[in-house]
């Protein structure tokens, strides 16, 4: 018997129908039975459901061990191998990523999606059901040079537990006997959540080939514009300006000492509502914000992290000592490089701004400047006289993209 019109099964056809439309506009695509990745990402499924488990019950190394600590599991017409999985557990639990939430996310009924983007990259992205993580396939080159530089990156996180580098939650290679092998990483969404978030922008700091048409229709891609996009523009942060040119520096730098180039910072805002804008400057949010802040951040050998307030304190706190602990909290988040982090699951890759929160995080850490890259800049350099192209060395992208980010901050 067919469903009326009005009915609970109807309603939720038109619901999903609408969700599908609009996942269409933006370029993302349930990854259905009709779709031609379908097996492969419910072996990917189903092999991250395993690979979950065997971390959990070996748990307590956390150590890389460069590419050597692996996990192969095998499974009905597949295999599916785990690299350094107790070392990205270790930063799943930086980020507060739970186990039980991890499952979730990868391994619900819900199908993933697929990400289609206006990115010159061959990779296949996927997103899962939640829109909370990224699988984007990589080359075994890529793959290997992740590794190697693992506990470099996780050293990096340590001490800088803000920093804006992509949190990348885990490796894995899926090979199916005689048909097939991929490589794939696992990362945590940069735009997650992704309400009200309407434009976003891929800066790499240069100018040549750097512009993308806003409004090019016809293409059911998700549009990411580019640097020249962004002229006349800025990034208004406010007090928190001053901490994040100084957290670019000191990715950037990291990403020179490993000799990474062509990375990219990602950027999207999202105005703060009524609501948002009063909450955060009340005094109840500063504590729960400062409390997070501090979950996250290490502390100097030798000496304490500060506490905030206790719950009574902050019951009958005044105004004067209000003022009193506020600046000296803030004085000593100014020291040590820390900031106040947005009451958000995701808010590693959240800055608040006076009227915009922003969501950032650098991306597209493989590329290293070898051989093929030094042939490719010799040739830009007569393609393109006097103009700022992406394929340079490692310090003079370093440095010309920190100088964007000091250049358009306010």
């Amino acid at each position: 018997m067919a469903h009326a019109a009005g009915s609970p099964a109807a309603a939720s056809r038109r619901r999903w129908w609408h969700l599908r439309q609009r996942w269409r506009m933006v370029g993302v695509f349930e990854v259905n039975q009709e779709h031609e990745f379908y097996h492969l990402t419910c072996m990917m499924k189903e092999g991250m459901r395993a690979a979950i488990q065997a971390t959990t019950e070996t748990s307590g190394q956390d150590t890389p061990a460069a590419e050597e600590f692996k996990v192969k599991q095998s499974h009905e017409g597949f295999e599916m191998l785990t690299f350094a999985a107790s070392a990205f557990a270790k930063v799943r639990r930086s980020v507060d990523v739970t186990g039980e939430e991890y499952v979730s996310s990868f391994c619900s009924e819900d199908c993933y999606l697929q990400f289609v983007s206006n990115s010159k990259s061959k990779a296949d992205f996927f997103i899962t059901n939640d829109k909370r993580f990224f699988l984007k396939t990589q080359s075994k080159r890529e793959v290997r040079f992740l590794l190697s530089n693992l506990q470099a990156y996780m050293d990096h996180l340590e001490k800088y537990p803000h920093s804006l580098l992509v949190r990348f939650l885990g490796v894995h290679r899926i090979v199916i006997p005689n048909q097939m092998k991929k490589y794939f990483i696992v990362m945590q969404s940069v735009f997650y959540p992704d309400d009200r978030i309407d434009i976003r922008y891929d800066i790499k700091g240069c100018e040549v080939g750097r512009w993308t048409d806003p409004d090019e229709g016809g293409k059911q891609t998700l549009k990411v514009l580019k640097d020249n996009n962004f002229k006349g523009q800025s990034i208004a942060l406010g007090q928190e300006e001053s901490w994040f040119a100084g957290q670019v520096k000191a990715d950037a730098a990291f990403l020179q000492g490993i000799r990474v180039l062509d990375y990219s910072l990602l950027l999207a805002l999202q105005p703060l509502h009524a609501d948002e804008l009063e909450g955060k400057h009340s005094f109840a949010n500063l504590v729960v914000r400062t409390t997070k802040s501090m979950d996250l951040d290490d502390t100097p050998a030798g000496s304490d992290p500060p506490s905030p307030p206790a719950a009574a304190e902050t019951m009958a706190a005044s105004e004067a000592p209000l003022q009193e602990t506020h600046d000296s909290e803030l004085q000593e988040f100014l020291e040590h490089h820390r900031r106040l982090l947005p009451d958000c699951k995701n808010a590693i890759h959240m800055v608040d701004g006076p009227d915009h929160r922003y969501f950032v995080g650098i991306i597209d850490i493989f590329t290293v400047y070898g051989w093929k890259k030094r042939l490719e800049h010799a040739w830009k350099c007569v393609r393109y006289p006097g103009r700022a192209f992406s394929t340079v060395r490692p310090a003079k992208y370093s440095h010309r993209f920190c100088q964007w980010i000091q250049d358009h901050c306010q």
